[in-house]
């Protein structure tokens, strides 16, 4: 069983930012993908981002691109999510996830149900 701990998130401005971290040990090898997901209640989880062990290569969802900015420290086997420019539509609750991928795509952000290994989510909220 995948652990997958999460860290970070709290109360913010907009325009500020936040910093999330998801630490589990599979993220070391190098055909994981660690992703972030996000949902407020009575709406579907939409992924925002998620950084490949193997290259380090980012992915990131439209309504985050040039916001937000995935990072790793394998050696740590640690992923983390820089949130910038926060604004109010960015509060949710966030939940890190990970998925064994040889062919890894922003795609994957689109289908949550895939992703078998799930955080116990961090609340991030935004005021205006």
């Amino acid at each position: 069983q995948v652990r997958l701990v999460e860290s970070g998130g709290g109360s913010v401005q907009a325009g500020g930012s936040l910093t999330l971290s998801c630490a589990h040990p599979d993220h070391t090898y190098s055909s994981i993908l660690t992703g972030w997901f996000r949902q407020v209640p009575g709406k579907e989880r939409e992924g925002v981002a998620a950084i490949y062990a193997g290259t380090g290569m980012g992915f990131y969802s439209d309504s985050v691109q040039g916001r937000f900015i995935v990072s790793q420290d394998k050696s740590k086997g640690t992923a983390t999510l820089h949130m910038n420019s926060l604004q109010p539509g960015d509060t949710a609750m966030y939940y890190c996830a990970a998925i064994v991928s040889s062919r890894p795509s922003t795609d994957l952000l689109t289908k949550p149900t895939l992703w078998p290994y799930w955080g116990q989510g961090t609340q991030v909220t935004v005021s205006s």
